[in-house]
Formats: structure tokens, C-alpha cells, sequence
């Protein structure tokens, strides 16, 4: 039986009749089709001369978004070159049980597209079954309680961030800070079972450049990579965000600690607006449509450890949020902070000195770090950000020289031990440290800087305390 089951898994979703309609009306990527009874979210192939990413075998792939008075509103993955008037439009055989992908454990070290087709070259994935791309959402009362550590193998965020296996964390940055490399560097490092990436979005020149050297063999091997990129068909990048979120519920359900990354949120949702858009939802905050902020929060909230079957697994999500002119509080950024569990500010001020990863310790934080890291930790991290938080406050007066040593201890002792804070923080690419090491280090740091603060504070005169 367990042989046969992906088998039984797809004749379960699988349409016995043939559902066509013809074409009525081009408006730009949507096309109004008479006569098509299929669900929002069905696949269909029009035959014509189009091309892009959505052909294939003289056929261009849509998808049906919406309906009128009169037509069914399918918009296409690929372009409407060639498609006129009365072409026929044919229902896909999954498309009456809603939107569902092919997915299996054979996916890791393969790099497919958002329709779950190969784009490495390797061949067909064997051994796949069918799973609804948007499935039911999780109850609250299934979800685990976060009580277990997961390690980015980046000491900045296993120390200061720490984070917890079902978490789910925002990269919060601008253009060009580093969050790729930070990206790559925690898919080689980390301690999950498997990592599923999905590049959303991204310019194709980078995409290469992110699985040759960024993420290397080694993240390769242990990695599932959905691919869309940024000149492809937004209804593309929008359901490879979906198939990521539906391959690593399936290595979840398997039992398996999954890392799902996601580069990025902000540009789904510039995809689902573009949809929403050309479907006439009307714009709301910055051109956003409302089914942007209702996807959002679904989209997100599919990560997290569940009580299912005993398994045990857990998707920890990490997105990348991308923030115009670095302004924290734009529509996208907002809406995703008040949704995530905890995130990671990468500062373009810190990417500037060369201290990477750029990492803002002090802006960033993690809800669960308490529930994962013992008292020791915690203490140890609380005093070292006591001395960041005391030498950003004097940071002005330092610089230009202001700053009369001796007049705050707690400036004194972040300025002693500030070099070996920061020598913590930076990791080169490709460096890798224990995170024992890393935390007994910082404990070390913590211990010492509170005994200097204790020594020059029973030295100070009473009265200048």
C-alpha cells in the first residue's frame, strides 16, 4: 500500500471529464474565457504560438484568478503572443481538485520552478505526490509550543536572536546589505534536517550566482531551491512561493526539522498585487490591494511545529523583507512584523564599516529567545547589550571626542570591551564557529565587563555616582 499511495494521492485529485472553454476577450496577461465552470486556482493550457515560462509543448499555461457576469478571468504564466479569439481552453486534469503540486523527499538537491518542473537539468523527480498547494490552515490548538534552539550557525543571531525550532523570523533589510550571503551562510550552517529556499522574484544573473557560490554543495545537497524569477509571470513567483511552503510541510509531516527560507516576502506580495490589479481589486495603502494583506499573514503562518501523527517536524521560516529607502514602517514591513514571531534588522550603516554580517543586535529580536536559551545565556546576553546600548548612547560625543573618560562608568566599560564585542558579532564568509564556543566567549565578555563596571563604580567618589 505504502508503494502505491503517491499514486492514490494524485488519482484522488484527478478531473474524469475534459472542461473547456473558448477565449472571448485579451486584457494585457488576463484572459476572459466564456463557458470554462473551473474553481479559482485552476490550471488550464491554451493552444497557441505564445512562449516564455509558462509554454510548454505549443501550449501557454494560466490560471483562473477570477470571474465576471460572463467570463471566467484566467491569467497566463507565459506571454499571449500567438492566442486569439476562440482558442480553446482546456481545463488541466488536477484542476478541479483546486491548486496542488507534485512533492517528494527525491526534491532535495533539485531546483525547480513555481510549477514543481526541474530547472537543473537532472531529469524528471520520481516519486512524487500530490499535495494541495494551499491546504487547510493549522488550529491553534495543533501547534507546539517553541522550547527547542535552532542554530543559524551565525553567531550574531545564535547569541543575540537566538531562535527556536517553528519560529518564524523576518530579515528585515534595504538593497545590497547582505542578506543573500547571510541567507547561503545559514543554509550551510544550520541545524536542520533540511533546507527549502525559495528565490522569489530575484534577477536571473543571481539566482546562478546563489547556488554555484553562495550556497554551495554542501547547502545544496541538504536543500529543495523554487525558483521565479523577477521577469517571469507573477502568478509564477506567487505559486513558487506556495510550492516551497507546500514542500517543507511535507518533509514537517515526515518528521523532519525543515528551514524554509524565503527571498522575498515583499516581492509575493508585488506579484499578488499585480494580480490583484489586473482583476480590479481596487488600491489601498501604496498601490497594495486587500488580498495582499489577507495572503500574507496565510502565507506566513503556514511555518510552525505541530502536534500531527506524532511526527515531531517543524518548518522554522525565515523571510527577507526588502524595505524601501531602509524605512522600517512601509505597508509590507509593517504588516509582516505584526504577523512574525521575532526579526533580524540588517543595517546598511554596519555594511558600510565592513561589519558582516550587518546584523543590528540591538534593533532586532527573537520572541522565543527566552523559552530556548538557559539563564545563563540570557544573563550574559542582557550585559552585552547593556554595552552596546551604553556606547550607541555616547556615540556622538565619542567620535568627535567629547566624551570625558570616566564620567559614566558604563560608557567606560562598553568603550574597554567594545573591540572584543564586535570581534564576536562579525563572522568572515564561509567562518564557522561552535555555538558552545561562541557562547562561552560571550559569557566571558559578560562576566569580566560586569566585574570592571563593579571595580570602577566602588572606586567612583561617592558624590559623582
Amino acid at each position: 500500500m505504502s508503494v502505491l499511495a503517491p499514486e492514490l494521492g494524485t488519482l484522488a485529485c484527478l478531473e474524469p471529464m475534459r472542461i473547456s472553454g473558448r477565449i472571448a476577450a485579451l486584457k494585457g496577461l488576463s484572459v476572459m474565457v466564456e463557458s470554462l465552470p473551473l474553481p479559482a486556482g485552476a490550471l488550464v493550457s491554451i493552444r497557441g504560438q505564445g512562449g516564455g515560462a509558462g509554454k510548454e509543448a505549443g501550449r501557454v499555461w494560466g490560471e483562473v484568478v477570477g470571474f465576471d457576469s460572463r467570463h471566467t478571468i484566467v491569467m497566463l504564466l507565459g506571454s499571449s503572443l500567438g492566442l486569439r479569439v476562440g482558442d480553446e481552453v482546456v481545463g488541466e486534469p488536477m484542476g478541479r481538485g483546486g491548486m496542488a503540486a507534485p512533492v517528494g523527499a527525491r526534491m532535495l538537491g533539485r531546483v525547480v520552478n513555481g510549477l514543481g518542473t526541474p530547472l537543473d537539468g537532472l531529469g524528471p523527480i520520481r516519486e512524487t505526490e500530490a499535495r494541495p498547494l494551499i491546504p487547510a490552515p493549522i488550529s491553534a490548538m495543533e501547534r507546539r509550543r517553541i522550547s527547542e534552539p535552532l542554530y543559524s550557525g551565525v553567531r550574531a543571531i545564535d547569541l543575540m536572536t537566538t531562535l527556536g525550532r517553528g519560529q518564524r523570523v523576518g530579515i528585515f533589510s534595504g538593497p545590497g546589505v547582505g542578506k543573500s550571503t547571510l541567507l547561503g551562510t545559514i543554509a550551510r550552517s544550520s541545524s536542520a534536517d533540511v533546507n527549502v529556499i525559495a528565490l522569489i522574484g530575484e534577477r536571473g544573473r543571481e539566482v546562478k550566482d546563489f547556488l554555484e557560490h553562495t550556497l554551495g554543495p554542501d547547502g545544496r545537497a541538504k536543500s529543495v531551491v523554487v525558483v521565479a524569477t523577477s521577469d517571469e509571470s507573477p502568478l509564477l513567483r506567487i505559486r513558487a512561493a506556495l510550492l516551497a511552503c507546500t514542500v517543507a510541510e511535507r518533509f514537517r509531516d515526515a518528521g523532519r526539522n525543515v528551514l524554509l527560507m524565503m527571498d522575498s516576502v515583499t516581492r509575493f506580495a508585488h506579484a499578488q498585487r499585480q494580480v490583484g490589479l489586473s482583476i480590479g481589486e481596487p488600491p489601498a495603502t501604496k498601490g497594495y490591494t486587500p488580498s495582499v494583506f489577507a495572503m500574507l499573514p496565510a502565507l506566513l503562518e503556514r511555518a510552525g511545529a505541530v502536534e500531527r501523527g506524532g511526527a515531531g517536524g517543524s518548518i522554522t521560516g525565515l523571510y527577507t523583507v526588502l524595505v524601501e529607502g531602509d524605512d522600517m514602517t512601509e505597508p509590507i514591513a509593517d504588516a509582516a512584523r505584526g504577523v512574525l514571531d521575532g526579526h533580524i534588522i540588517l543595517s546598511r550603516k554596519l555594511a558600510q564599516r565592513a561589519h558582516f554580517p550587518a546584523v543590528d543586535v540591538l534593533d532586532s529580536i527573537s520572541r522565543v529567545a527566552d523559552d530556548v536559551c538557559d539563564k545563563t545565556h540570557i544573563a550574559a546576553r542582557q550585559q552585552v547589550m547593556r554595552l552596546l546600548a551604553a556606547y550607541r548612547d555616547a556615540e556622538d560625543l565619542i567620535q568627535i571626542g567629547a566624551y570625558a573618560a570616566g564620567s559614566n562608568p558604563e560608557v567606560d566599560v562598553a568603550i574597554e570591551f567594545r573591540p572584543r564585542v564586535l570581534d564576536l558579532l562579525r563572522q568572515g564568509k564561509g567562518e564557522s564557529t561552535p555555538f558552545a564556543q561562541a557562547r562561552d566567549e560571550m559569557v566571558k565578555i559578560a562576566m569580566e565587563s560586569g566585574e570592571s563596571l563593579r571595580r570602577r563604580l566602588a572606586a567612583k567618589p561617592a558624590g559623582r555616582r
